[in-house]
């Protein structure tokens, strides 16, 4: 079976789905975009697509940044979002990714006056990091951007650069991933995740503040936590010095999901195996995004089974 995209308004094979060499969103970053994680359910025959309606709600608010205007509601972009999973018919493990931009074919850096346009496709997609084993990561020399350069909660396209730079030098330095400190010399966050922390038995994370993408996994594993483990997270300032002291450490995103952190430059977190309580979380979100805890069903949309 082909894949599909939806690209200008209409359900086409993904290898129509083109755009122009002109296209500003090409020229300069200026789109924004989604990751969203469809779960396959062996057992009940189902791909569940894990907090659609979250998503859509962020990127409604990050298009405003760019000035993008659109007549689509949550409920049309999940739509388009069901019937496009459901017409690639994968069973497996899916990533799902929409993308509002500015498509008008124009040369001159500006946001106004400009056509809006939104694209959305799925690729099969397992780990983006490795969960089996604990991460190796550094702290970057690149500072992550600031909310007066590009804001961070909003998904821009052209942000993402930032990103690559640092993550591409952790892979060349032999290391998993990286860490952005923020422009006053806190910890921020991944490259492409959040990052909590544990000490004396405490969550801590970054505050929104802290130039971090308002993450919905990161909500996700606040509310879980407290749901399921009776653990409040404390959101603060984090300094440079408590990774290195910390008991435990993970990542949390849609790509990364919840991926365990066991060493930051060459130093060992905790006792340098994963933590007791990152596997615990890891295991409850697994059980969740998959469809193995009822309770949690407002969370899950079926893609065959409506």
């Amino acid at each position: 079976m082909g894949r599909t995209a939806f690209f200008q308004g209409k359900y086409v094979p993904m290898e129509e789905a083109k755009i122009g060499i002109m296209t500003h969103a090409f020229l300069y970053g200026t789109a924004c975009f989604e990751g969203i994680r469809g779960y396959w359910n062996q057992e009940r025959d189902e791909m569940f697509v894990f907090r659609m309606k979250e998503h859509y709600q962020r990127m409604l608010q990050s298009i405003k940044l760019l000035r993008i205007k659109t007549d689509y509601t949550i409920d049309d972009l999940c739509e388009i979002t069901l019937e496009v999973l459901k017409q690639c018919g994968d069973r497996t493990d899916v990533y799902v990714r929409p993308i509002f931009y500015k498509s008008s074919e124009f040369v001159g850096v500006k946001l106004d006056d400009l056509e809006d346009d939104f694209l959305l496709f799925s690729v099969p997609f397992g780990d983006y990091l490795d969960l089996a084993k604990g991460l190796h990561v550094k702290v970057s020399s690149w500072r992550h951007l600031d909310d007066n350069t590009i804001p961070m909660r909003a998904k821009i396209n052209g942000a993402y650069v930032n990103a690559a730079l640092a993550k591409s030098d952790a892979l060349m330095d032999g290391y998993d991933e990286a860490i952005f400190l923020d422009s006053r010399g806190h910890v921020s966050e991944g490259s492409a995740a959040n990052l909590f922390i544990v000490r004396d038995g405490k969550l801590i994370t970054p505050p929104v503040t802290s130039d971090i993408l308002e993450g919905v996994t990161r909500n996700t594993i606040i509310e879980l936590a407290r749901e399921e483990l009776g653990i409040e997270t404390l959101e603060r300032e984090i300094d440079r010095t408590e990774l290195y002291t910390c008991d435990e450490a993970f990542f949390v995103g849609t790509g990364a999901q919840v991926s365990c952190i066991t060493q930051i430059d060459h130093r060992p977190v905790g006792t340098g195996a994963i933590g007791e309580l990152g596997r615990d979380i890891q295991r409850i979100y697994f059980d969740v995004a998959k469809g193995k805890v009822p309770q949690y069903s407002q969370w899950r949309e079926p893609v065959y089974n409506r």
